[in-house]
């Protein structure tokens, strides 16, 4: 309405659009107010949602991206606090336990023994993913809570 005087159109519903400069006030504000920890724990609970449709979707099954989300939040769950790291670890046995019953099935044939598992941090010292064939070795070990 005011357009030409630089004031705010009114919405529909009889409020005035904020300007510029309020929206910038208005995110300063939230950001004075957000923590840390609680960006950590949203970011966990993503990787991990979008970790499970990685596993349990048959049209999504993608076990590299899944594996990478399990090592992502493994990584993480140290930084939360006690509670939600109790949770998210519970949460993250649940995720190794389907991602071994997929894993095992070898019907993702896209990482036969190439790689450290959804419980290990690293491969071992001369093993890497290049040339080391581990046919015939048992499957990696499953992380559980506790066990590092």
């Amino acid at each position: 309405m005011n357009a030409e005087e630089g004031q705010p159109e009114p919405q529909p519903g009889g409020e005035a659009q904020p300007t510029e400069e309020e929206m910038r006030q208005r995110i300063e504000e939230q950001l004075r107010k957000v923590r840390v920890q609680d960006l950590l724990l949203e970011s966990v609970v993503s990787v991990l949602n979008l970790t499970a449709r990685r596993i349990a979707k048959e049209d999504e099954r993608d076990l590299e991206q899944a594996r990478v989300g399990i090592e992502a939040v493994r990584g993480m769950v140290g930084a939360l606090d006690e509670e939600s790291q109790h949770e998210i670890r519970n949460a993250l046995s649940q995720l190794q336990m389907l991602y071994a019953q997929q894993s095992g099935e070898g019907g993702e044939g896209g990482e036969p023994g190439g790689g450290p598992g959804p419980g290990e941090g690293t491969p071992p010292a001369g093993g890497g993913t290049a040339g080391g064939g581990t046919s015939g070795k048992a499957p990696p070990r499953l992380w559980t809570p506790g066990s590092d």
